[in-house]
């Protein structure tokens, strides 16, 4: 075969030939004929060469045990292979847009916003700007480890195809490499045996931060660096440092996850330092080779000199060494001693850097010496990425938050105080924050220790033991890799304080001088964001809590829930709250004299809050665009952005310019004007939606339609994460992850939580007066309303009633015609409605979205009839059952989404 003039058509045409070939040699003919009919009738009937897809049901369900196995698990292939081809797809298309510097956004147009005003404003934007990706554990990821890196490898070699000057054996070997590794994928289990752990999880994430990000977030860095001396020459690389930040919930995070232990993020706290001084020391070693300057040509500025002598003075023994080794090079004997004192840092000897900005001093102070000699090239290809490095990930690779439930707190809490007679759970709201703050602020009340008896429940000593360790990670690791505890279901400034109460008792924080943490409120139900004013007033106007405060640079972070708050009120109202309460959270915030920094807890679907990140900080109501912004990325999202470097690059630069721009806007006031016209239609519509997405969930019988129509069951029992699919174990909508509940309606191609209600929200506003004009205008003219009509209309598009009607037809016959009908019609309506709003008949704005979509579907549908049939059988044989798991494999990897 030839890889020549490649394009994504061509390549998946011959990674399927490939799939195919392996098919037919390691299954049987009949196997293979199966597949091959199978995918013929279902593009007949996507094409219109067939009037139904019953040859496909039928064809399915005549199939033994073992062959519908072969055939879920070559179409789950097969869209692996399909995602690695687009992603190569991908790269071709950034490289091609920088070439005709045609990208359409990203770093130019930071440039050309950046230009329009004057230095010291730049300047002022690029010191507010933060962008903070934290990624989590969530279990959203179907693939195994070992599938990933099979397909990374599949990827490597296109890209080599792709982009290198190839002999004809290179090619040859290139060629049977691809061959090879289909074949050893086809070979590989997909489903995981056994679920993962925590550690698996925290194990995952490092492997992005270590092998991705520690170089190309330097790459993008430096990228806008340079944009930002071209738009101002009097700004520098200095200006456009440290504008990303990486953090973690992996290992940290124990809301509903028992298996979240001090030692699992012990472990994890170690193996992140590890991994990054492992790099910072190969970094090092590579600058000792390139440092070879001849010292009687240099003359040294006083801050080297300054930086060497404590450097040496630290390692004196290495420094003696050096200067035997190197007597006349004195560039590489400042090197050596940084790298020793590095090698140090997690080490029992002696004379390690205190902390990463140590280690950065030292590298500065080289770096200018380096130009004051005239060596600037050195300077900016050698020092200038590895001092990036430090600043974006220091010496934790990527810092933790910790998470846990309130309820568990305030257990916890309780009992502590129970020691000391007092009855905390029957205090009322007041009393118990007049309590809390009383032992911060005066003599602490209570201990965190254990006596060994049973006066604490296993709740509580869970608490107590992870808030004596933090003083221990801060003393070991350092207060910055792990400074944050966020509180989920937040309802109530006591949940807050009682954070600060334990961390208190732990020793990290003691006011009014120091808080070793920022307190996070997660506000995810309606009533905690209505109630954010309250929240934050009380606690902000508390003697405990302001001191904290105002130790902590008077910042306070606090996170919005997107995937609950879509689950209890739907995609259109979830969408209304959550912006309009980060304008009241912003517009308090400025009131208490504080600074808001938002975390956005999104998932990686569109039902979740998920798309792409830059245009969703545009979207943000321009008050709470204050500069530092920090948001989740969960799942597969995680591997889609920042598996591949070039994705990786350019989706940090989207994000940094995305940021840049909103920081500017607000600075100048000049946002787009929002009229109370549009938000009274938004209010109007937010609370029809509302009404209508609740009346469906509180319908009798609802719950038992959703079991029956959807594949959850198969799902909860999955091996996807080490987290449990509901925080009690109960089968209530309500009680359920947003993640299994999205990731199930998802597996039935309805998507439901995508786009149901929101035909009915908007009619809300249309019945009471509203007129369609003003939504038009909306969707022209404001960035939030576009982009929620916008993800509404994708949900809509990969929604397939057709596919999902076979789901339906699950369920008992009376619970169909209750709930089904009333999906059809909602999704009828809300595609009439998008197609008047938008002005366009495609729901898709993005061609080669639309293109992937139609490129699927012919596939994906014989997964969704064969998951349907096996769902519909009693009984199945263990090949049936690994069958239906390969089932949801496929479709996940077919609709690149799970929750």
């Amino acid at each position: 075969m030839s890889f020549d003039a490649r394009d994504v058509g061509r390549d998946i045409r011959e990674l399927a030939a490939l799939l195919g070939e392996v098919l037919e040699r390691q299954t049987s003919r009949d196997a293979f004929d199966a597949v091959e009919e199978v995918r013929r009738d279902s593009i007949d009937y996507r094409s219109g060469d067939a009037a139904s897809r019953d040859p496909v049901r039928e064809r399915l369900s005549g199939l033994d045990p073992e062959t519908k196995r072969t055939v879920a698990r070559a179409y789950a292939a097969y869209f692996e292979l399909v995602n690695v081809a687009e992603e190569r797809e991908r790269v071709r298309a950034v490289r091609r847009g920088r070439d005709e510097g045609d990208l359409g956004d990203g770093l130019d147009r930071t440039a050309e916003a950046l230009a329009e005003v004057d230095a010291d404003t730049a300047r002022q934007v690029l010191d507010d700007v933060r962008v903070v990706p934290t990624f989590t554990a969530h279990p959203t990821e179907a693939r195994r480890k070992t599938v990933k890196a099979k397909l990374r490898r599949i990827a490597e070699i296109l890209r080599d195809l792709d982009e290198r000057r190839l002999t004809d054996g290179e090619f040859d070997g290139l060629d049977r490499d691809l061959e090879s590794e289909v074949e050893t994928l086809w070979s590989t289990r997909q489903v995981r045996p056994r679920r993962p752990t925590p550690t698996d999880e925290a194990r995952d994430v490092r492997w992005y931060l270590e092998n991705t990000l520690f170089d190309v977030a330097a790459e993008a860095e430096a990228a806008l660096a340079e944009r930002v001396t071209e738009a101002h020459s009097e700004l520098d690389a200095a200006d456009a440092s440290s504008t990303l930040d990486f953090r973690s919930w992996a290992g940290s995070d124990r809301d509903g996850n028992p298996f979240v232990t001090p030692e699992v993020t012990t472990e994890t706290l170690d193996a992140q330092r590890g991994a990054v001084l492992d790099r910072y020391l190969d970094a090092l070693a590579d600058v000792n080779g390139a440092l070879s300057h001849e010292g009687d040509r240099l003359t040294h500025t006083a801050a080297f000199r300054e930086r060497v002598a404590a450097d040496r003075e630290a390692v004196p023994g290495v420094a003696e060494e050096a200067d035997e080794r190197y007597p006349a090079e004195p560039y590489r004997r400042a090197a050596t001693t940084i790298r020793a004192r590095v090698e140090r840092v997690d080490d029992l000897r002696p004379g390690g850097y205190d902390d990463a900005e140590a280690f950065a001093e030292s590298l500065r102070a080289l770096a200018e010496d380096l130009r004051a000699n005239g060596h600037h090239t050195t300077a900016e290809e050698r020092i200038d990425p590895l001092v990036r490095r430090v600043e974006t990930f220091g010496f934790s690779l990527a810092a933790l938050d910790l998470r846990d439930h309130r309820e568990n707190h305030t257990e916890a809490v309780g009992d502590v105080l129970a020691r000391e007679g007092i009855d905390y759970h029957e205090m009322d709201e007041a009393e118990r924050v007049e309590t809390l703050t009383e032992s911060v602020v005066g003599d602490s009340v209570g201990s965190l220790d254990t006596d060994g008896g049973d006066d604490l429940s296993e709740t509580s000593e869970r608490v107590c033991e992870r808030f004596r360790a933090l003083a221990e990670w801060h003393r070991e690791y350092g207060e910055e890799a792990i400074d944050a505890y966020c509180i989920s279901m937040t309802e109530e400034p006591s949940h807050v304080l009682e954070v600060l109460y334990l961390a208190d008792l732990s020793g990290v924080v003691d006011l009014p001088d120091h808080c070793g943490l920022d307190v996070v409120p997660l506000l995810e139900t309606a009533s905690a964001l209505a109630n954010a004013r309250d929240i934050l007033g009380t606690l902000v106007n508390n003697d405990a809590y302001g001191a904290a405060l105002s130790a902590r640079g008077d910042v306070q972070e606090v996170m919005l829930g997107y995937s609950d708050s879509n689950k209890e009120n739907g995609p259109l109202a979830a969408a209304w709250d959550l912006h309009r309460n980060a304008r009241r959270l912003a517009e308090v915030a400025d009131e208490l004299g504080v600074e808001l920094r938002l975390f956005h807890g999104r998932g990686g679907s569109i039902s979740r809050g998920g798309g792409p990140m830059n245009e969703a900080m545009l979207a943000l109501p321009p008050e709470t665009a204050t500069g530092e912004i920090k948001f989740t990325e969960q799942g597969e999202a995680i591997a889609e952005k920042f598996a591949n470097p070039r994705v990786a690059e350019r989706e940090l630069e989207q994000m940094l310019d995305a940021q840049v721009r909103a920081r500017l806007r607000a600075l100048q006031g000049n946002a787009q004007e929002v009229h109370e016209e549009w938000e009274a239609a938004m209010d109007a519509a937010g609370e029809g939606a509302r009404e209508a997405y609740q009346d469906l969930l509180e319908t009798d019988g609802f719950v038992e339609f959703f079991e029956t129509a959807t594949p959850i069951t198969v799902i909860e029992d999955l091996n996807m994460g080490s987290r449990p699919a509901s925080r009690s174990g109960e089968r209530t909508v309500e009680d359920l992850r947003a993640i299994p509940w999205v990731f199930s309606w998802t597996q039935s191609r309805a998507i439901l939580p995508g786009w149901y209600s929101s035909a009915s929200g908007l009619d809300a506003y249309l019945s009471n007066g509203g007129d369609i004009e003003t939504l038009r205008e909306m969707y022209e003219e404001w960035p939030f309303f576009r982009t929620t009509i916008d993800h509404v209309a994708l949900s809509l598009a990969r929604t397939e009633l057709e596919i999902a009607a076979e789901y339906a037809d699950l369920a008992p016959e009376h619970l169909r015609e209750e709930f089904f009908p009333r999906i059809e019609a909602e999704y009828e309506r809300a595609v009439e409605l998008v197609r008047e709003i938008t002005g366009h008949d495609d729901l898709i704005r993005r061609e080669w979205l639309s293109e992937s979509l139609q490129r699927r579907n012919p596939y994906v549908d014989p997964l969704n009839l064969l998951q349907v049939d096996l769902l519909s059988r009693t009984h199945l044989t263990d090949a049936e059952e690994r069958a239906l798991r390969l089932t949801v494999k496929g479709i996940a990897a077919g609709m690149k989404n799970t929750g």
